[in-house]
């Protein structure tokens, strides 16, 4: 029985095409996810960009009531707001990786 079980080599082939299979697939997978991080950071970048295109500025212009004497009896105030552009409007700002640069030694 033992000399049967040395020889027996029926799951050998099967195990290493698995181990093949499975090593391919987490490559694969690997590299997809890291387009699939790339495109949701590319989409992400673009709602921010319509969102710091959005001009909020406003402008309300005031009234008064003067009566027939040039008497002002009720005056209300106009206001404006001008919006200025900030830090990262129109991918000012790039959201990618950065390349890869080795370590250097520490400073004293």
């Amino acid at each position: 029985m033992l000399k049967q079980l040395l020889n027996d080599d029926c799951g050998f082939i099967i195990s290493a095409e698995l181990v093949l299979v499975a090593t391919l697939c987490v490559i694969g997978l690997v590299v997809g996810l890291s387009e699939v991080q790339h495109s949701i950071n590319a989409e992400l970048n673009d709602v921010a960009d319509a969102i710091g295109a959005l001009n909020q500025s406003y402008f309300t212009s005031g009234f008064h009531k003067v009566d027939a004497n040039g008497v002002i009896h009720a005056a209300s105030y106009g206001s404006i707001f001008t919006d200025t552009a900030d830090d990262c409007d129109n991918n000012q700002c790039d959201m990618s990786c950065d390349r890869p640069t080795p370590e250097a030694p520490k400073a004293p």
